[in-house]
């Protein structure tokens, strides 16, 4: 029965017939159908019309997020696969090395004079650090007074949740820092970790591979390295002068690569070879 069947509808579509087909089939060969071209026996040149627009941007450098616009001094170096988002300010003779991505979506970053970012580091902020209370409760000062004596406690509930990495400071490359503050002249070793409210105080020095928790503070001319970083020593008195003459031989370095950097990169040299191996008229 079955084998009857199947010769039945092999007949059936043999004598159907072939202008009768399908509205898809239809479709699908009248996309695939291409008018033939004459023959030319020489090339045209295209119109200006036919022309490619080339774009030599590439990678965006700078990217506004709603009314906030990131700012670069006109002596500071940002390389060209840089990523700066949003609330995001370079000082005047900082430097953010390749491939790194300062993203102020949240809240600021803050690269302070003659500060340096290295390869590789990502800077972040969030809405809010844990450490603050609110923006009135910030400072508190309590006003005694005893026997004609007036005594002032000035009390600081947390850090501010910006990103704020003062003057000559030095982070080293893969690093990552959330909402923390770097006060002037500290170096931060490679692939160190600074969380949420975390704060590094004037002459310090955070070694490779750290990781600040949240909230930790590293006092003034101290050594700390670990995870969780943990206090070594105290920093000597060169080791001391070593941290802003580390930061001017970097800006130093930094010069040679702003002179030869071209806003609009080297592409459009291959864009020209391109063009003149395609006869495109440049």
């Amino acid at each position: 029965m079955a084998a009857a069947l199947a010769r039945l509808s092999r007949r059936a579509l043999g004598s159907y017939p072939v202008t009768c087909q399908t509205p898809r089939r239809l479709l699908s060969a009248e996309a695939v159908a291409v008018p033939a071209s004459p023959p030319s026996s020489s090339v045209v040149a295209p119109s200006s019309d036919d022309r490619v627009k080339w774009d030599y941007r590439g990678q965006r450098q700078i990217i506004p997020l709603g009314q906030w616009v990131p700012k670069v001094a006109v002596d500071a170096y940002v390389a060209p696969n840089v990523i700066l988002a949003g609330q995001v300010t370079v000082c005047d003779g900082a430097s953010v090395w390749y491939g790194s991505v300062l993203r102020g979506d949240l809240n600021k970053i803050t690269v302070g004079f003659c500060s340096s970012v290295q390869e590789r580091c990502v800077l972040h902020a969030a809405w809010s650090s844990p450490t603050v209370l609110s923006e009135n409760l910030r400072k508190l000062v309590i006003s005694i007074r005893l026997s004609f004596i007036e005594y002032k406690f000035s009390i600081r509930l947390g850090l501010p949740a910006e990103t704020f990495v003062e003057r000559y400071v030095t982070i080293g490359a893969f690093s990552l820092l959330r909402s923390c503050t770097i006060e002037p002249e500290c170096i931060i070793g490679q692939h160190s970790i600074l969380m949420e409210g975390s704060l590094v105080e004037t002459n310090s020095i955070l070694e490779a591979g750290s990781v600040l928790p949240p909230g930790r503070r590293i006092p003034t001319g101290e050594l700390w390295a670990g995870n969780p970083a943990r206090f070594v020593r105290k920093l000597s008195y060169d080791e001391i002068k070593e941290i802003p003459e580390l930061a001017v031989a970097i800006n130093d370095l930094m010069q040679s690569h702003r002179s030869e950097f071209l806003p609009y990169s080297t592409v459009y040299l291959e864009a020209e070879k391109m063009k003149n191996s395609l006869g495109i008229p440049i």
